[in-house]
């Protein structure tokens, strides 16, 4: 069992940053592909990021691009994401989660393929 803790949310002004922290217990989570996903009021959760198990490879909406980066520190057992220059429409509760074991990565912005997600921290972005 993975125990997921997300922190680092907060109101901030449009045009500033936010670094959020992911950390696992009760089990590591190098052997795992790690996504952030946001969900705005009535709206879907959507996948915002990912990070491959040894860091080499990320991905990113579009909207995040150049903006958010992923990163992960496996000895620490936690994935961050930087967020900078946000929008307001970034406002929304962000969570991460670990992608099952096996999922091809073609799949990773499918929520459902996930097997363990914190339970998010808020994202405030005013105008």
């Amino acid at each position: 069992q993975v125990h997921l803790v997300e922190s680092g949310g907060g109101l901030v002004e449009a045009g500033g940053s936010l670094k959020l922290s992911c950390t696992a217990s009760g089990r590591t989570i190098d052997s795992r592909f790690m996504g952030w996903f946001r969900q705005a009021p009535e709206k879907e959760r959507t996948f915002v990021a990912g990070i491959t198990r040894s860091g080499a490879m990320t991905y990113y909406i579009d909207s995040v691009k150049g903006r958010f980066t992923i990163s992960r520190d496996n000895a620490k057992n936690t994935v961050y994401l930087q967020m900078n220059s946000l929008r307001p429409e970034d406002t929304a509760v962000y969570y991460c989660a670990a992608l099952r074991v096996g999922v091809l990565l073609t799949r990773r912005d499918h929520a459902s393929e996930y097997q363990y997600w914190g339970q998010g921290t808020q994202v405030t972005v005013s105008s």
